[in-house]
């Protein structure tokens, strides 16, 4: 396979030229030795179509995305603590470029040379060469999907849970995340769905509880998630908001055991348990699809629960789950205890 180079002017040229004699995408790619990806991706770049494309323009804008690759590439070869410091944080807690960033300003607050750009990053990482280095540090980012399945969870939507309270049932205090206390639940399910584990995020904290499973059963869930929520300080335990998935349909004796009431949400609308959604998308990033939880032990499930609440978090600018969560309950003097 040959390397593949990238376009130069004089190639420019003749692609404008070409696109003003009506020539298709097709016909210039197989005259200048190109694949027609390269062609479509050059003549549609930057907002310019067939119509508007013109080579020097073209020409000007690729020679300043090459200046910015190689100078992002320089702030970092010229920077060895910098990148070490960069490549730990990927590779031992799989933080985001955006969270490196802001965590470098608070390690380094008067050292400049220690600040830098997510986006540089970035850049910095998918301009290394080919190899188990680059292989490695692009799978400790965020995976990006272009869409979200439709997850089944074994029972139509349009079953009612006997006894269940609808979302619009809910405290008015649980939208505005202003109280804490209130968790949004799910399951993440494993392979040949075969296996899941549990998930609890805190709206307004965004701590995150991980519940191993035995089964999906829906006593098992009921237990399982109670016997770690029974941990919280009682000032953390308010509501829950669910699915209507059958895995809940023992509702009621969750509520028996930790006096925490569940609301559910209107079928079909994950935005109403949003954080948790969020949360489970991050969750993938340690326990991606195929992942057979019957062979995951409660170490590790445990390890990426403190590694999720040690990540500074956006939501929060930038302070990390678990200090917000004892920020909130060491007020009244209560320590925080949702571990092994």
């Amino acid at each position: 396979m040959k390397n593949y180079k990238r376009l130069n002017l004089d190639e420019r040229e003749e692609i404008s030229r070409m696109l003003a004699q009506k020539y298709s995408l097709n016909q210039i790619a197989r005259l200048l030795d190109r694949h027609v990806s390269t062609i479509s991706r050059e003549v549609l770049v930057g907002s310019c179509n067939k119509y508007t494309y013109r080579a020097g323009k073209a020409q000007r804008r690729a020679e300043r995305n090459a200046s910015k690759r190689k100078k992002d590439k320089r702030i970092l070869n010229n920077q060895t603590a910098l990148w070490i410091y960069i490549v730990k944080k990927l590779r031992k807690k799989k933080w985001s470029p955006k969270q490196i960033a802001e965590e470098l300003k608070k390690d380094y607050p008067d050292n400049m040379a220690m600040h830098i750009a997510p986006e540089t990053i970035y850049t910095y990482i998918y301009v290394l060469p080919r190899g188990s280095l680059k292989k490695e540090l692009t799978s400790c980012l965020r995976q990006n999907r272009k869409r979200r399945h439709k997850q089944s969870r074994g029972v139509k939507m349009e079953r009612n849970i006997e006894d269940m309270l609808s979302i619009e049932e809910r405290p008015k205090e649980v939208e505005d995340r202003i109280v804490p206390g209130h968790w949004e639940g799910d399951l993440i399910i494993g392979k040949y769905n075969r296996s899941a584990l549990g998930t609890l995020v805190e709206r307004t904290t965004r701590t995150t509880i991980l519940v191993p499973l035995k089964n999906r059963e829906a006593e098992t869930v009921a237990k399982s998630f109670a016997k770690e929520v029974k941990k919280l300080p009682k000032q953390m335990k308010l509501s829950m908001t669910y699915d209507q998935g059958r895995e809940m349909a023992k509702h009621k004796l969750f509520t028996n055991i930790t006096g925490i009431k569940v609301y559910f949400a209107h079928p079909r609308s994950p935005w109403e348990r949003g954080t948790n959604e969020n949360t489970n998308g991050l969750i993938r990033q340690f326990f991606p699809k195929g992942t057979d939880f019957n062979k995951v032990s409660r170490y590790e499930v445990k390890k990426v629960q403190d590694l999720l609440n040690g990540r500074p978090r956006a939501a929060l600018n930038f302070q990390k789950p678990y200090e917000v969560f004892n920020q909130l309950i060491n007020s009244n003097a209560v320590a925080l205890n949702i571990g092994d």
